[in-house]
């Protein structure tokens, strides 16, 4: 009796999983999580003008305002610590990303003008990430 009932139930799960399999799919070859393997990325699509998302601030930039500050520009004044990964900068509780590496340097004291942007992910583990407009020696 629990012969069939063993044989019943593997045959629905194997029919279960076959069904899964969308068509026109190629069967491939298994993996360790049974999942099929990527074999092309999605195309885009046409460009419908500038891309908007964070930018990377240019690390050769000398200082001074790269651009005229916005209205949520936020000013910090401070001396300037390590952080505990390499390249990792901060004042108070605040991660510096961007800006002239020749002004910000670790013990420099510094005013530094741009915006927090808590949701950014970053390597360096602490700070809350603060993207630099503009810096200077204080």
């Amino acid at each position: 009796m629990k012969t069939p009932r063993t044989a019943l139930v593997a045959l629905l799960a194997g029919a279960a999983l076959t069904a899964c399999a969308g068509p026109g799919t190629e069967p491939a070859g298994p993996t360790p999580t049974g999942a099929s393997p990527v074999t092309s990325q999605p195309d885009p699509g046409p460009s419908t003008g500038p891309s908007i998302g964070p930018s990377r601030p240019d690390p050769t930039w000398k200082g001074g305002p790269s651009k005229p500050t916005g209205p949520g520009a936020t000013t910090l004044t401070g001396t300037i610590r390590a952080g505990v990964e390499p390249n990792c900068l901060l004042i108070d509780d605040n991660l510096l990303i961007g800006g002239p590496r020749d002004v910000l340097t670790p013990g420099a004291r510094v005013e530094v003008t741009g915006h927090a942007e808590p949701g950014m992910m970053t390597t360096c583990q602490q700070g809350t990430p603060f993207v630099v407009e503009s810096a200077r020696r204080a």
